[in-house]
């Protein structure tokens, strides 16, 4: 990910408010390049799935700053029945940053109602699963 100057505060490091965005972005690129569709906006509007948060959690290891590519490593740590937990770790030039989990359950987006992981997700994302990593 690029960091912008815009995304900076005036002492040169990111907002602390930009570092879920871009997580955010990571685990859309993750959506992206494992269900080979547009992540997020194809789940919801050409499937009908939902999958809002529920949970997340980031530790704040080092400032991150437009000096370098911000490099987020996301993988699934957890499946649930309705919900999945992504792990995550963002790196610039070789240094952890952040670490962070962020969960998210399965809905009918039009009904806004829980539903079980779908059966070919779940496929995809079972053997993708591996433990959080310890930095």
């Amino acid at each position: 990910m690029r960091v912008a100057w815009g995304d900076c505060d005036p002492a040169g490091i990111a907002y602390t408010g930009r570092l879920p965005w871009f997580a955010l972005d990571a685990i859309n690129a993750w959506w992206e390049a494992h269900t080979g569709g547009d992540g997020w906006y194809q789940l919801e509007l050409d499937r009908n799935i939902g999958t809002p948060f529920v949970h997340l959690s980031m530790d704040f290891r080092a400032p991150v700053t437009p000096r370098h590519r911000l490099m987020c490593e996301v993988w699934p740590s957890r499946l649930g029945n309705s919900s999945i937990t992504f792990s995550m770790l963002g790196r610039q030039a070789d240094t952890l940053c952040f670490e962070g989990t962020f969960t998210c359950v399965f809905i009918i987006a039009d009904q806004f109602k829980s539903q079980p992981a779908p059966p070919d997700l779940r496929d995809i994302i079972a053997p993708l699963l591996r433990s959080p990593q310890i930095p």
